[in-house]
């Protein structure tokens, strides 16, 4: 059972809760979610497993989760890059956080105070069939063209980051 850290609007923890429960409740929560740039300026997307309990199959930024009542974001967003992608990484940039809300499948809603992490990476992920059942780069106008043209094909998060994401980086 993984639980999720409570958080109130100014991020500061209000207790714990297990994951799914936050997640049916539409709790408030801490996440974060990465983006993994390569030296060609394309970004990692994994596409989620298909077994997963929302967003299933879904493509979204390189990895997003959640950390634990006693691990610091940068902490678990290591820990979670590794776990998914077998990338090793070490420079994050926490470049904005946010909250949003939306409705899921399943009657889920995600509820969260997002912070959005960069790391650059060259190279090929080796992924855990469990989290993610592909992964690609993409340049910014190839990403573009496709939230265009086939949005429903993209997690609600990654949606609502893309635009922040170009606003604060220059990719």
């Amino acid at each position: 059972m993984t639980e999720v850290i409570l958080v109130n609007e100014k991020d500061e923890p209000v207790g714990t809760m297990e994951k799914l429960q936050a997640h049916q409740e539409g709790r408030l929560h801490r996440a974060f979610s990465v983006f993994i740039i390569n030296k060609n300026k394309q970004l990692l997307l994994q596409q989620r497993a298909s077994h997963k309990y929302h967003s299933a199959g879904l493509w979204s930024n390189a990895c997003c989760s959640h950390p634990t009542p006693n691990e610091s974001i940068q902490e678990a967003a290591v820990r979670r890059v590794k776990e998914e992608l077998g990338i090793c990484v070490s420079n994050l940039t926490n470049i904005f956080s946010f909250e949003y809300k939306a409705a899921l499948e399943n009657n889920l809603t995600e509820h969260e105070l997002d912070h959005v992490l960069l790391a650059h990476f060259d190279g090929e992920p080796a992924i855990n069939k469990e989290e993610v059942s592909d992964w690609k780069y993409f340049s910014l106008a190839e990403i573009k063209n496709m939230l265009h043209l086939q949005p429903e094909q993209f997690t609600v998060w990654f949606k609502l980051i893309m635009p922040r994401l170009e606003q604060h980086f220059s990719l």
